[in-house]
């Protein structure tokens, strides 16, 4: 899907679609700089071999259940998200990223929107508090879809001695292209 973006800087056109076998390289890229940035929220450490733990995107690559996108600007990867419980009643959007140079001024909004409403239905989004892009990016694009969001902090699964995430949920049946 072609998403309309004001700035002109950019190679177009700018494109988010599903992801496709000869994706991996670039999203493998992509999820490098992902997991570096989350990093210093999570204080994970690359693995020996100088990589992050990948198997969300392994699953996204080849489990029916997950589906990854991608997101380019000309023939440039320049984001990614990937989704789970694809196959369930509430989908989880398990990771999101746009590389830097290209932040703040609405490309991320759009590439999310159009991800979470392919397919539309209740969608569930896990941050980190400390996480100030997130905690403000994700409440901000709740409300702007679904005036009934909600928000509601869990334990992070089998690490007790991390924060809770912050889960927003919201329904996007019917919404409007933005």
């Amino acid at each position: 899907m072609t998403i309309n973006w004001p700035r002109t800087d950019l190679p177009q056109p700018l494109i988010a679609r599903r992801a496709v076998d000869g994706d991996r390289e670039a999203l493998e890229r992509l999820w490098l700089l992902f997991r570096h940035e989350m990093s210093a929220y999570t204080h994970a450490l690359p693995d020996p071999d100088g990589t992050y733990r990948s198997e969300r995107l392994d699953s996204a690559l080849s489990d029916p259940g997950w589906h990854a996108w991608l997101l380019l600007a000309g023939r440039h990867p320049i984001g990614f998200a990937l989704s789970r419980a694809m196959n369930t009643s509430v989908h989880v959007l398990n990771s999101f990223f746009v590389v830097a140079p290209v932040r703040r001024a609405g490309l991320g909004t759009s590439f999310a929107h159009t991800v979470v409403t392919h397919p539309s239905g209740t969608w569930a989004v896990a941050y980190q508090d400390v996480n100030n892009a997130a905690a403000g990016f994700w409440p901000r694009l709740a409300a702007r879809l679904d005036p009934h969001w909600t928000t509601e902090r869990k334990p992070v699964p089998g690490q007790p001695d991390l924060p809770p995430d912050t889960w927003v949920t919201f329904h996007t049946a019917g919404v409007q292209h933005i």
